[in-house]
């Protein structure tokens, strides 16, 4: 555990620096149970086993692939708001007990719909370069669009790809689109290796990345989309590799503890950012 702290270290010297000597958010490390903000449950005891199921076949193929964590080409989306609201809906928050906190917000912020793959960035728009939410349509044209053509350089008979449970990923048509192209290496709902729902823990957009973006995208309180957008591209562009290094040598920690502990959840470390 204090090897983990002291690694933690050499991150925050890179948050300092690209935020001009700022001081680092608050970090609270606290050992919890998750809730789910919507409705304020505890995870199902079927989650747990979903996510041991889950662990040991990632651990199976670290024994044949030791560098298969490498390999994966984690994905997500997330909202961006003008305001720098968060989204409650697309919230889980981590507590020993159901929160209640109420923040005042404008009825209807403006706001970008952004996704990482792999460190790629793409954002959702309409022909006329409106901000749109993701569907399943404009999902597979992001995919076909954009993604596939980001990987031509690379060597995709290596690479796995992984994405939640959500219905824009699981559609028929997109499990298929992304079949065309990773064949069996898939990690995602419907395929045979199973994403395990409520595992953010698990996914290092969601255990590190999305905070540590959007601390530095909100820094100047961007005013406008446009303004919103460039601080997103640059944020991310200046990503060091040697930060994500240590992002994804965490994850295998992780299975080691998901496994230990018969599928609960990680000890949190809550980003306040």
């Amino acid at each position: 555990m204090l090897e983990k702290v002291i690694e933690i270290w050499t991150s925050r010297l890179d948050y300092i620096r690209a935020s001009r000597g700022s001081h680092m958010p608050e970090i609270i490390l606290k050992i919890c149970q998750v809730i789910d903000s919507q409705f304020g449950l505890a995870i199902p005891q079927n989650d747990h086993q979903a996510r041991r199921r889950f662990v040991e076949r990632a651990q199976t193929e670290i024994v044949v692939a030791p560098d298969f964590h490498k390999r994966i080409l984690f994905s997500d989306e997330a909202h961006f708001w003008s305001n720098g609201y968060v989204n409650k809906q697309n919230c889980r928050i981590w507590s020993e007990a159901n929160p209640e906190v109420y923040v005042e917000t404008p009825l209807h912020p403006e706001k970008l719909f952004g996704a990482l793959y792999g460190l790629v960035e793409s954002f959702f728009k309409n022909d006329e370069g409106h901000n749109v939410t993701v569907n399943g349509d404009r999902y597979r044209a992001m995919i076909t669009n954009f993604f596939i053509s980001e990987l031509n350089n690379h060597d995709v008979q290596e690479l796995w790809f992984q994405q939640d449970g959500a219905t824009r990923h699981t559609a028929r048509a997109t499990i298929d689109l992304l079949k065309d192209t990773f064949g069996d290496r898939l990690i995602s709902r419907f395929v045979p290796v199973n994403w395990p729902p409520r595992s953010c823990d698990l996914t290092p957009l969601d255990y590190f990345l999305w905070s540590y973006v959007k601390s530095l995208v909100y820094a100047d309180t961007p005013q406008t989309l446009d303004h919103l957008e460039d601080n997103i591209r640059r944020v991310i562009a200046d990503i060091r590799p040697e930060m994500l290094e240590k992002v994804i040598e965490n994850w295998t920690p992780r299975l080691d503890y998901i496994r230990a502990n018969r599928g609960s959840p990680m000890p949190k470390i809550i980003f306040k950012m």
